[in-house]
């Protein structure tokens, strides 16, 4: 595993649970607001994967969950074998993905090593490239929506509200497209550089009164839905 980052304890990143947090190094994407540039192209000191665990064996009882982020976490060649790991030293394991590997998470759902899939849902489909600065291939995307609804222990949806890329339109678009939903997010963008685009340094995030008007339209379309950041 190509680990970049870790952070012992975190309670906000696992819903419900203590947990510790580690970020891959690498990701397909190049979204221009993303704010983990090092990470995403590998501009850090590695941390090994022996350290995480032996520090996880050591917070046992005190622990309850590891967060996998980035970067892209399915990227990773052993994510597989990391993640049989973490699950045998009894945590619980939240993974955090762009889903453009659908078949790689849903091996982790069906040999029961995830416990809870966070999924960025970037933009509406006809703006997805746009936001990735990538080429997407939306099958893709579509199949993780699926997997995720159908057979994830527990999930959310999530989307950073990007202004001058998403507007009100675009997040009831995407409510549309994942409609029905166990939980959805609307995120509030934060100014935190450096994100991969310096042009984003500049642009401030939304008003909290548009993030709420946006949010009322959307909020029934889902089970469960709140707003982060506001």
């Amino acid at each position: 595993m190509k680990i970049g980052g870790f952070q012992k304890t975190s309670l906000l990143d696992y819903p419900g649970y203590i947990s510790a947090i580690i970020w891959t190094v690498g990701c397909n994407f190049r979204c221009p607001f993303c704010y983990n540039r090092d990470i995403v192209f590998g501009n850090v000191e590695f941390i090994s994967e022996e350290d995480i665990l032996s520090y996880l064996e050591k917070r046992k009882g005190m622990l309850e969950g590891l967060v996998v982020t980035g970067g892209e976490p399915l990227l990773q060649d052993d994510i597989i074998v990391f993640a049989g790991k973490v699950k045998k030293l009894g945590y619980l394991l939240k993974i955090d993905t762009n889903g453009c590997f659908p078949e790689k998470l849903q091996e982790l759902i069906d040999k029961k090593l995830v416990d809870y899939v966070a999924m960025d849902v970037k933009a509406p489909k006809e703006k997805y490239d746009k936001l990735t600065g990538y080429k997407t291939d939306l099958n893709k995307i579509e199949k993780s929506i699926e997997i995720i609804k159908a057979d994830a222990p527990d999930y959310e949806f999530r989307t950073t509200y990007v202004p001058k890329f998403l507007y009100k339109d675009d997040i009831v678009e995407i409510a549309k497209w994942l409609k029905g939903a166990k939980n959805f997010y609307l995120q509030q963008f934060t100014n935190n550089p450096p994100m991969i685009s310096n042009k984003f340094h500049d642009i401030n995030s939304y008003s909290k009164d548009y993030v709420v008007e946006t949010f009322n339209e959307i909020k029934t379309y889902f089970k469960h839905s709140d707003i982060r950041g506001i």
